[in-house]
């Protein structure tokens, strides 16, 4: 156990990916690789085979340790796409980059079965699951026969209303009743390493954002890893008349504010600043 700078003792976490175990008492940075066209920041940047291998490298360079690979983008608009049009997206990108870097950890961000089967058979190490299984009903006993580290999001409950702004009485309390309900499904039938992410950006208001990102230390109530994606967030940029390019000061500072409080995996666009914002809450412990 160790102290972080609120105060708390932080417990050990580790997860098992693919017979790796991986030890989350240092902070791990997600590298998002979006294979999509229509992604809010970086749409058809990354989605063909050689672009997102060069993007791949350059975030390994910079100090991800976990690379994010999204064949469908869910900001509101988006297009939707079945399984079929993810699994025909994703192509071989994830055994090229298992050959290419094979120390390489790779999630696949779907709410899809099916993608996760394919996405398994290709060598993907874990699933980062947007829906918390609400949008597929095979969706959890599909991680749990792959017995991958499942990343478990809280979000409204149809993939129509994700985006809906829902008016809670305290958001940490119910993000937590949803997000602990979720995970003891998942334990019950056989998952074991499940990490938390509370969902910025989908179906929350700006001030609950905020009231998240100070109270990230009750985020799962000390029981699970806590994933933050707040990269590019428009909670951030909008009130300061700015674009999802134009806050790294402001997004690094509530990075900092998280890993403080205990979080233990943070998915960003910008590995690079990520990386000295890590390195810097590092030292502080020290």
């Amino acid at each position: 156990m160790k102290p972080t700078e609120s105060g708390l003792e932080l417990p050990f976490f580790s997860m098992n990916c693919n017979g790796k175990l991986i030890d989350l008492s240092v902070p791990k940075i997600m590298g998002i690789l979006n294979m999509t066209p229509d992604s809010f920041s970086d749409g058809g940047k990354f989605n063909d085979e050689k672009n997102a291998l060069l993007q791949t490298e350059k975030m390994l360079a910079d100090g991800a340790e976990i690379i994010d690979i999204g064949p469908q983008s869910t900001r509101p608009n988006a297009a939707f796409l079945s399984s079929d049009e993810e699994i025909t997206r994703l192509g071989k990108i994830i055994s090229t980059i298992k050959k290419e870097f094979p120390e390489s950890l790779l999630s696949v961000d779907t709410f899809w079965s099916e993608t996760v089967k394919y996405a398994y058979n290709e060598g993907i190490d874990i699933v980062n699951d947007i829906s918390a299984g609400q949008y597929d009903p095979k969706l959890f006993e599909t991680v749990a026969e792959t017995g991958l580290p499942y990343i478990l999001m809280h979000v409204n409950p149809t993939y129509d209303s994700m985006h809906e702004k829902i008016a809670y009485d305290d958001v940490t309390v119910a993000v937590n009743k949803f997000l602990l309900e979720k995970a003891r499904e998942l334990l019950k039938i056989g998952v074991k390493d499940i990490i938390l992410d509370p969902g910025f950006g989908f179906g929350k208001t700006f001030e609950d954002q905020h009231k998240m990102i100070e109270e990230t230390q009750f985020i799962g109530l000390g029981k699970f890893p806590v994933l933050i994606g707040i990269s590019r967030k428009s909670f951030i940029y909008k009130p300061l008349g700015k674009g999802p390019l134009d806050i790294n000061e402001e997004t690094q500072k509530l990075h900092l504010k998280v890993l403080q409080q205990g979080a233990k995996i943070l998915r960003v666009h910008d590995v690079a600043e990520a990386k000295k914002t890590l390195d810097l809450y590092l030292t502080s412990l020290f």
